[in-house]
């Protein structure tokens, strides 16, 4: 996002769906903390993730048939507990250009 990287792990902590197919909320309007930006919703129970650090953020308010789905799966998921998702320091090597991972 706007030339840095960013991992979190790869499923929603709520629903189990996969968080690779979410949004990416970057609008500073969504957040109350400018600093939790960017944040990835899932695309299922529309959760959002702070992609700097895992924490559980707003779900995000989506329409039409995707707005449906999140309804009902808000009543199917795995937990109504937040649980935070787990999140990743990237890091690159200026030298080799190897770009490495370690959990936060």
């Amino acid at each position: 996002v706007d030339g840095s990287f960013y991992a979190v792990q790869g499923n929603c902590p709520r629903c189990a769906f996969d968080l690779y197919k979410g949004d990416i909320v970057t609008d500073e309007a969504f957040g109350d903390n400018p600093g939790d930006l960017p944040r990835i919703a899932c695309p299922t129970c529309s959760t959002t993730f702070g992609l700097k650090n895992g924490k559980t953020g707003p779900a995000l308010k989506r329409k039409g048939l995707a707005g449906f789905v999140g309804s009902l799966t808000k009543t199917a998921t795995r937990t109504d507990a937040f649980e935070d998702a787990t999140a990743y320091v990237i890091t690159r090597e200026a030298d080799t250009e190897r770009v490495f991972m370690k959990e936060r």
